[in-house]
């Protein structure tokens, strides 16, 4: 069971999914979860696997990811112990209204996804910045309508390579399939393609409530400048796309650090995407006290 709970849980951290896991630490007395058992909870839909011994005990467990769940909590870890019996006594105790008598001790794990980039363009500049996430430990996939812009070569640890269309390439992809992705970077070497991309991402992301915050939902950012982005801005207002929408892509994208070679840009663009990932505002001088 803890093999098949584990191999879950990193299944759903490669989904781009936040996940909490719950383990019993120790027991004493009579209890129904033995030390070592798992329960995991993911943020698709609350969905869970495992357990932690059944009952009122793993009820208030699984409330207790639900809420961890819910908020906005980076990596976190807490230990949680309880009495069952409704009468425990004792201020490290919540007690339980359970008949068994026994006390156990449960550590909770907020696990959060490692970024996954989608990089559309696999130009100078798609390189260099494959290379800086590979070095981060992050996951990179990529595409190109040039075959010799996603080759093993030139991208040897992307999760996914392809190489066809934009119409092709997009055309089996969802709202929900590519949640897969925290980030989508539009690089390509024709602005027409990059707006092709554009508009063929967002036509798919107007969903209701949508937030494009890396989440449920990827980020969208663009390459170029201002007067690119107005250009593409104006395509998308005519094509029905409404402005809330396009107010939430990233153009141009990386920190303001003075980039200009393909390195440069690649350490703007992964220092911005790492900010985001941690929701920490590289501008705010009391960052360097926290």
């Amino acid at each position: 069971m803890t093999a098949h709970v584990l191999g879950w849980v990193l299944s759903e951290l490669s989904l781009n999914r936040k996940v909490v896991l719950a383990t019993v630490l120790h027991t004493s007395g009579s209890v129904p979860g033995k030390t070592g058992a798992r329960l995991a909870m993911s943020s698709a839909d609350e969905a869970w696997i495992g357990t932690v011994g059944g009952a009122g005990l793993e009820h208030r467990v699984l409330q207790r990811c639900r809420e961890l769940l819910a908020d906005r909590t980076q990596p976190y870890a807490e230990v949680l112990n309880y009495g069952l019996n409704k009468g425990a006594k004792g201020y490290e105790v919540t007690p339980l209204d359970s008949l068994c008598g026994g006390r156990v001790s449960i550590a909770v794990e907020v696990m959060m996804p490692m970024p996954h980039v989608h990089i559309m363009g696999g130009g100078h500049c798609g390189e260099a910045l494959a290379n800086t996430l590979h070095g981060l430990g992050w996951a990179y996939s990529v595409h190109d309508t040039r075959e010799a812009y996603t080759s093993i070569e030139k991208y040897p640890h992307a999760v996914e390579r392809s190489c066809a269309s934009v119409a092709d390439v997009l055309k089996e992809e969802s709202a929900s399939s590519l949640g897969r992705f925290s980030d989508v970077l539009l690089l390509g070497h024709d602005w027409a393609e990059d707006q092709e991309r554009l508009l063929g991402l967002l036509h798919r992301l107007n969903v209701p409530d949508v937030r494009l915050d890396g989440t449920t939902f990827p980020r969208i950012g663009v390459i170029g400048s201002r007067s690119k982005w107005q250009a593409f801005e104006a395509e998308c207002l005519k094509q029905g796309l409404p402005q809330g929408l396009l107010d939430q892509v990233i153009c141009p994208i990386g920190l303001n650090i003075g980039a200009q070679s393909p390195e440069e840009i690649a350490v703007a663009v992964a220092a911005q995407i790492m900010a985001l990932h941690k929701d920490v505002n590289p501008d705010d001088p009391t960052w360097r006290q926290s």
